[in-house]
C-alpha cells in the first residue's frame, strides 16, 4: 500500500474534480479490480454530476477500450498504467502522474506490471438520464 496518508490522499481527491471508470451498474466489477467510490455531486451545469472514485488494478489486468459520455481526468497515486487514447500510441503513466480523455473518446487501460498493484484516481462529468 502507499505511504501517502489519508489525508494526503482526500487532498489529492480534491484537487481531481470528479471520476468514474463507468456509472455504478452499468459494468460488473471485473476480477483484478477493485472501485471504490469517492464522492458525487451534481455540478453547476444543469443535468450534470461529478463522481470520484479510486480504481485498483492488480498486475496485468487491462480494460478494453470503451468510452464515457464524460471527460474523464486520470492521477496515478502508484505503480503504473498504460493507456491508449483513441488512435493515439499507447503511453504508460506512473505514479504522480496525470491523463485526460474527452467525452466519448475510445480508451483502453491495463496495469503494465508483474508484481505491483496500481492505485489510479478517475475523475468524469457525465449527463444523468
Amino acid at each position: 500500500m502507499s505511504k501517502l496518508s489519508k489525508m494526503q490522499i482526500m487532498a489529492m481527491a480534491a484537487l481531481v474534480a470528479g471520476a468514474v471508470l463507468v456509472p455504478p451498474g452499468v459494468q460488473a466489477q471485473q476480477s483484478g479490480v477493485t472501485r471504490t467510490d469517492l464522492q458525487r455531486h451534481d455540478l453547476s451545469a444543469p443535468g450534470r454530476e461529478a463522481i470520484q472514485v479510486r480504481v485498483d488494478l492488480a498486475p496485468g489486468v487491462a480494460f478494453g477500450k470503451h468510452t464515457h459520455p464524460g471527460e474523464e481526468i486520470i492521477y496515478v497515486l502508484e505503480g503504473s498504467l498504460e493507456y491508449q487514447v483513441g488512435d493515439k500510441p499507447p503511453v504508460t503513466l506512473k505514479a504522480g502522474d496525470v491523463l485526460f480523455i474527452p467525452a466519448n473518446t475510445p480508451h483502453s487501460a491495463r496495469n503494465p506490471g508483474s508484481s505491483q498493484p496500481t492505485s489510479s484516481k478517475k475523475a468524469s462529468r457525465f449527463s444523468r438520464c
